[in-house]
């Protein structure tokens, strides 16, 4: 298997149901919101692009990644504030699409911005079309509002 796509998932049981999240070496890729079973989750995580193998003993600094993310997300679930400080792994994304994520993730906790506030934070002011398309695809909610 190819170690640079390799991702690896874990699925947790938070207040709201279950959480799945999938990571690599690099970062967090991909997470799904909560969901009413452990199944549903993990399917959904099944469709994140390259291999996803399920985690008991993962890897490098997958591990890290991983429970780093859990820990972060019961706390937000639970209702305390969370910088969310992880590592994400985008890069397999197109350049407009991270630039617009990079730029959602500067909003501040409990506050909105406009499509074209992020139109204007990444200098593309004619894009608000197609950043709302890229916010629609942003496969890590809530670290990225």
């Amino acid at each position: 298997m190819n170690t640079e796509c390799e991702i690896r998932k874990l699925v947790i049981q938070c207040g709201f149901g279950w959480i799945g999240v999938a990571a690599t070496a690099e970062g967090v890729r991909r997470i799904i919101l909560p969901g009413k079973s452990k199944r549903a989750v993990d399917g959904e995580l099944l469709q994140t692009e390259c291999p996803v193998q399920s985690v008991k003993k993962p890897r490098y600094s997958t591990k890290k990644n991983l429970h780093r993310a859990e820990k972060l997300l019961k706390k937000y679930f639970s209702g305390e504030p969370v910088s969310f400080d992880l590592p994400l792994d985008l890069g397999y994304r197109t350049p407009f699409q991270q630039a617009v994520w990079r730029a959602a993730a500067e909003i501040p906790y409990g506050q909105t911005r406009s499509y074209a506030w992020i139109a204007k934070k990444i200098k593309n002011p004619k894009a608000v079309r197609a950043e709302g398309q890229a916010l629609g695809a942003n496969p890590i909610p809530i670290i990225i509002p």
